[in-house]
């Protein structure tokens, strides 16, 4: 039988999980307003280099045949606060990130990568990911499913960025079941929100800003972002061929 302190912890509980929606909901339609206003300039400053790079034939003649399109994020006018490097705790977390088609487990590297730790745990806490679209889906020279973007289009983010890099792989080889931030070319101070997971060992080029930044790990369920990878994308684009949306992401 359920005592009055319970259902009254209960009742508090679902208060709290009321009013971060209704935050987080709030925030986004804030981001939409401001995105609509940048993102024409960002399509201008960062879809040149990927008009140049979709125009290339792959394996055509001259073309480096170990050059890849880096996970690349294009973020909206900075107009929110960056969370605190120290939530991180300087521990390591765990979690599930938990897809449509499947759980993930995941632990997060509070230590060597504490900006980034402490902003995925903030905006996962924050209910921020929930119902979110995974948009890019790279199955060839890299093998990574990025995710992140509020719009599920891959042109915003929580409304900040932040730099600078941190936690890179000095040999540019990023192992299966990596979970690292995605950022503008050459601009190592401008991650968001997204992120993506390296599904297969793949070698990710550094650019001038340098490497990307890793924070965590998958832990369990790589198999479930396989399939999703096995199935493919749809015709002419990046976008997996079947929805993957994140339902939830839980980190203790």
């Amino acid at each position: 039988m359920v005592s009055k302190r319970e259902r009254e912890y209960e009742r508090r509980r679902y208060e709290k999980w009321q009013h971060r929606r209704a935050e987080h909901q709030a925030r986004r339609r804030r981001q939409q307003v401001v995105a609509a206003s940048v993102v024409g300039v960002l399509v201008v400053a960062i879809g040149v280099g990927a008009a140049v790079a979709a125009s290339r034939p792959s394996g055509s003649a001259g073309a480096d045949p170990s050059s890849t399109t880096p996970p690349a994020a294009s973020q909206p006018a900075p107009t929110g606060t960056v969370p605190a490097a120290a939530l991180a705790e300087d521990r390591e977390w765990t979690g599930t990130l938990t897809l449509g088609q499947g759980p993930l487990g995941i632990t997060l590297d509070g230590t060597k990568a504490p900006q980034a730790v402490a902003n995925f745990v903030t905006l996962a806490q924050d209910g921020f990911f929930d119902g979110t679209k995974c948009h890019r889906l790279v199955t060839s020279g890299i093998h990574v499913l990025q995710c992140g973007s509020p719009d599920g289009t891959g042109t915003d983010g929580p409304g900040y960025t932040w730099g600078p890099i941190e936690n890179a792989p000095a040999d540019d080889v990023y192992p299966a079941g990596t979970i690292a931030m995605a950022r503008v070319g050459g601009d190592g101070s401008s991650m968001g929100s997204q992120f993506f997971i390296v599904y297969e060992d793949s070698t990710i080029p550094s650019d001038q800003a340098g490497g990307y930044t890793v924070f965590g790990h998958v832990t369990s369920g790589l198999d479930v972002v396989r399939a999703i990878a096995d199935a493919g994308t749809t015709q002419g684009s990046e976008a997996p061929v079947h929805d993957v949306i994140i339902e939830g992401v839980s980190i203790t």
